[in-house]
């Protein structure tokens, strides 16, 4: 690691300008990188014998469009050592009727009252403690960052019940008075680290463990705590996070839609900005929102359910691919991703493995589909279980939710999404002045 400057008295270390020969000319790093392999291209006989034309729903009862996505950033209140920073969010859900986007399709100028149709968004601003910060009653950098989880999450939003309800809800299946065994075992307490704590339905939000007294609370079962380092700081959690709080908000809408009017959730389709799954530490939460997707789908016909749900990714591997392969793919089309295509052409894996793509984080399955005007989007929609060979009747609601995500396009950006590209314009967080502004109001309001 390089030296740096300070004060600005002294220049900074500069990095070495040979020292590349020596990696180059060493024979285990000539061995090791021979042994290597990466995805190869694919055929385009491997394209077509798997796509499958997508053809019209049978009825579009789609009425509403919900959105979400969330943003943050970190800024610093002390750059001197020790350097200290919080990290702001702002997530929230986007809400418009189908038949305003459609209205605004078909008039040659936009009046503004009919865009404000479109931006009726609720917004969840959060700060999170991220690097040498102490709240007034934890102990550590760790305590203080559960402690703020825990506290958000049992706030009321703009007179909505808090989140922590909609995380009752989904972890111990209320929802389902089928359910015999309502608890969930947390892998360790965040206190004594005693491994398996059980934590039944009828415990509190916050209650004591059994082995060391101390607190423990509902969010804990997040485990973002067991990857924040009070040296170190927060920073590793923070995309992890982001992925927690946009699906809690997801939980939380389903809620809150089945207690006010159970009939209007089939009416509703649910765009998350993201893939429907949990990642690193939080990877286990994947196993409710599959239990509650399955629910919602008991007593409908093969491949339907009351709940429509996508994710819609912008960025990564499987985007990358989708680009490479459009040209392989007929307009009208979709491209169903099983195991065998994902390890051979996308993602590196030992052939012929038995697991499911993402069967320990997913909890739907991941296609391509080019609409008729040309976009590409690469979506996740629920599935029962985890799948090697998903087919068109394994995805719920398939041909609903291809049919209204091509009428939701976009022509801001390429292959976006109206209501994916609104939501993130109002929850996003830019550098300038955003980042600027945030990081001014975070010094002036922290004690020193």
């Amino acid at each position: 690691m390089a030296y740096t400057s300070r004060n600005g008295r002294k220049p900074v270390e500069a990095a070495g300008k040979t020292s590349h020969s020596t990696i180059i000319r060493h024979p285990l790093v000539q061995e090791f990188l021979s042994s290597c392999t990466i995805p190869r291209e694919p055929d385009p006989e491997a394209i077509t014998t798997q796509i499958t034309p997508v053809a019209l729903p049978e009825t579009d009862r789609i009425r509403v469009i919900i959105a979400i996505d969330g943003g943050y950033t970190e800024v610093s209140v002390q750059d001197k050592y020790p350097s200290s920073s919080y990290t702001f969010y702002n997530f929230g859900g986007l809400l418009f009727k189908v038949e305003d986007l459609q209205a605004l399709h078909n008039q040659p100028f936009i009046d503004p009252e009919d865009m404000a149709k479109l931006r009726n968004i609720q917004r969840f601003p959060f700060v999170l403690p991220t690097q040498n910060i102490r709240l007034n009653n934890c102990e550590t950098l760790t305590d203080s960052v559960r402690w703020a989880i825990y506290d958000f999450f049992c706030r009321s939003h703009d007179g909505e019940k808090p989140l922590i309800d909609g995380l009752r809800w989904l972890v111990f299946q209320e929802y389902n008075i089928a359910v015999t065994d309502r608890s969930w075992t947390l892998a360790s307490c965040p206190n004594c680290h005693t491994p398996t704590i059980k934590i039944l339905a009828s415990y509190q939000n916050e209650f004591l463990c059994p082995h060391c007294g101390k607190a423990i609370y509902l969010t804990d079962i997040f485990r973002l705590h067991e990857v924040v380092d009070n040296e170190l700081g927060a920073k590793g959690i923070l995309g992890y996070l982001t992925g927690v709080l946009e699906q809690m908000l997801l939980v939380h809408l389903i809620k809150t839609v089945l207690e006010i009017k159970r009939t209007m959730l089939p009416e509703i389709l649910f765009v998350r900005d993201g893939p429907l799954a949990f990642f690193g530490q939080t990877a286990n939460m994947h196993q409710p929102m599959r239990k509650l997707t399955a629910y919602l789908a008991q007593g409908e016909a093969k491949g339907v359910s009351a709940l429509c749900l996508v994710g819609v990714e912008k960025s990564g591997v499987f985007v990358e691919h989708a680009a490479a392969i459009s040209n392989n793919i007929p307009l009208g089309h979709a491209l169903i991703l099983n195991n065998d295509y994902i390890y051979k052409y996308i993602a590196p894996g030992p052939v012929g493995v038995t697991d499911p793509f993402g069967w320990t984080s997913y909890y739907g399955s991941k296609v391509i589909y080019k609409a008729n005007d040309g976009n590409i989007y690469i979506l996740t929609i629920p599935t029962l279980k985890p799948l090697h060979d998903p087919t068109e009747e394994d995805l719920w609601n398939f041909k609903l939710i291809l049919h209204n995500i091509s009428k939701l396009k976009c022509h801001m950006y390429e292959n976006a999404l109206v209501p994916v590209a609104l939501v993130n314009k109002l929850v996003s967080l830019s550098d300038h002045p955003s980042k600027k502004l945030l990081s001014v109001f975070a010094k002036s309001q922290t004690k020193r």
